[in-house]
């Protein structure tokens, strides 16, 4: 039942002039030999079967993605037009469910540094769990290691287990002072690693997200370029997480990183005992 979607269509435009259009971010060896893609569904060993694995991706992109991933060309999804993730992950969660009525889904993005991989799938283990348990939309909370600007956070609300929390609220990237703030009460990073019940997804959308709702029946038509056409883009957080009563939170502590800007790699990379980070052959003056 368990199936992974994987988002690999941007730009990673803030690592310009390494990422480009035609090599983003997802395709660098960031933090390793490998691209960022290739370990995404590497880290995925054991937690879900290759062939229940989809990649959302664009359409320059998806050739080289296919041959990099060795994934079923069918489970290459390529959308018509960029349009946030809300729209990328219904379609892929939908496809999901077309294939297996039953499918649960989690989701993770293809850019990211993960350096803890065994604990990794623990969480997401749980996540998929919990959606199961509760019937609800899980998002995997990162417990926070500075008061990072750049992340949005998740206040968690009322236990519904030892571990898993129903959500109060979400912030989108504090001030500093609210990120401390906010970590002293307990808040985590919104990773955008999410689990669920593709039924599940499909009712909190029909209920809270009118931005996608009246056009999911498309998606049954087979018609995957009229569905783009009509949608409203809008990430899944604003259109859905933060409307929807159903979700709930984990914490996840894995070595989690989004790899977002430059000065990400001096995290993810091994550094001299100057603080220098050198990929490939470089010598360092005075620096």
């Amino acid at each position: 039942m368990r199936w992974a979607v994987i988002l690999a269509g941007g730009t990673g435009s803030r690592f310009w002039p390494l990422s480009t259009p035609s090599t983003p971010k997802q395709l660098l060896p960031l933090s390793g030999s490998t691209s960022t893609a290739e370990q995404a569904v590497a880290r995925l060993s054991g937690l879900v079967d290759l062939s229940r694995i989809l990649v959302v991706t664009g359409a320059s992109l998806a050739p080289r993605l296919q041959e990099l991933l060795g994934l079923p060309p069918e489970n290459i999804l390529v959308e018509p037009r960029a349009a946030s993730t809300g729209p990328a992950l219904v379609w892929a969660s939908w496809e999901a469910c077309r294939r297996d009525s039953s499918a649960e889904v989690l989701s993770l993005h293809a850019d990211w540094v993960i350096r803890e991989e065994d604990a990794f799938r623990r969480i997401a283990d749980f996540a998929l769990t919990t959606a199961r348990k509760y019937g609800r939309l899980v998002t995997v909370g990162i417990v926070p290691t500075r008061p990072d600007t750049g992340y949005g956070y998740i206040v968690p609300g009322t236990p519904l287990d030892d571990v898993a929390r129903s959500v109060a609220r979400f912030s989108e990237k504090p001030d500093a002072a609210s990120a401390l703030d906010l970590m002293a009460a307990g808040a985590l990073w919104n990773s955008g690693l999410f689990a669920w019940p593709a039924s599940v997804l499909f009712e909190q959308i029909r209920a809270f997200t009118p931005e996608i709702a009246p056009h999911v029946p498309l998606l049954s038509a087979g018609d995957v370029p009229g569905f783009f056409r009509s949608i409203t883009p809008v990430s899944i957080d604003v259109g859905l997480l933060e409307r929807s009563p159903a979700v709930a939170v984990v914490p996840g502590s894995f070595g989690w990183d989004d790899v977002g800007t430059w000065d990400a790699l001096a995290r993810v990379r091994r550094r001299d005992r100057t603080g220098n980070v050198a990929v490939g052959t470089v010598h360092f003056h005075q620096s």
